[in-house]
């Protein structure tokens, strides 16, 4: 059985990419990229997510 990838967590030099704040969300993309936003970005993107089905990950607060 093969193994899970994981992504490591999101740390205090992790950045939004739509403002440069300090990133609190992953975004995965069905493509298998990913998207940082800060919480303000992550919740105007939110409904989009989940129309999209799009993996979040919360990071820890920073």
């Amino acid at each position: 059985m093969p193994g899970t990838l994981t992504r490591p967590e999101l740390t205090a030099s992790d950045r939004c990419d739509r403002c440069g704040a300090a990133a609190q969300v992953r975004a995965i993309l069905p493509s298998g990229g990913e998207l940082l936003f800060c919480g303000h970005h992550a919740r105007a993107h939110e409904a989009k997510f989940k129309e999209l089905s799009i993996d979040v990950q919360a990071g820890e607060a920073v």
